[in-house]
């Protein structure tokens, strides 16, 4: 098997385009879809795994580059598995996060006025490698843990502020990255699919 030297990261997203740079190797040629000014499919699929998918064939297909892409979102057991595949579109047309996170809040005191105590979540990950011939090889990633009641760190993006992992006290925003990096979702997924590359 030829290991990856090149690669389309499928992503526009600049927070997971850098986390998914630091977790491959430093001699894979990266290319991201901003730099070759390429717009994003839309994701219709109903789960991480096909919203994947859909990005690494998409971006693989329009470049003849092998794409990695991932598709990765909070899921939080008070809201019955929601934002989920929709994490980032709860964040509006500007990706707001300040916005996603108070309409996590908000809907979870919807449900229960005081939810401190029923908090649980998950971050997954869905990871894609997408080749031109059309192959293919998918990989999946969680981390469980709990929502926070306020925002704590300034590291990371998206929902990292508000999520406390299982056997840690700081949330992702308030964690080093390189922690976060060996600990995550991403991480995780990563793991299966590294083989490709070293």
């Amino acid at each position: 098997m030829d290991k990856i030297k090149e690669i389309i990261i499928g992503t526009n997203n600049s927070g997971k385009y850098k986390e998914i740079c630091d977790l491959l190797p430093k001699i894979v040629v990266k290319h991201s879809p901003k730099e070759l000014k390429i717009l994003s499919p839309d994701e219709t699929g109903e789960s991480f795994e096909e919203n994947s998918f859909i990005k690494a064939a998409f971006f693989s297909k329009k470049t003849n580059l092998i794409c990695l892409s991932d598709d990765s979102g909070l899921e939080i057991d008070l809201l019955n598995g929601r934002p989920g595949i929709y994490s980032s579109r709860w964040s509006g047309e500007k990706n707001n996060f300040d916005l996603a996170i108070k309409k996590v809040f908000k809907e979870m005191s919807n449900v229960k006025m005081k939810w401190e105590n029923e908090n649980t979540a998950k971050f997954v990950c869905c990871m894609t490698l997408f080749w031109p011939d059309g192959k293919s090889y998918s990989s999946k990633g969680i981390i469980k843990g709990k929502i926070l009641n306020k925002k704590k760190g300034n590291n990371g993006f998206g929902y990292d502020p508000i999520f406390v992992p299982e056997g840690y006290d700081l949330t992702f925003g308030e964690m080093r990255p390189k922690l976060k990096m060996s600990i995550d979702h991403r991480f995780k997924a990563f793991l299966k699919i590294k083989k490709f590359f070293v």
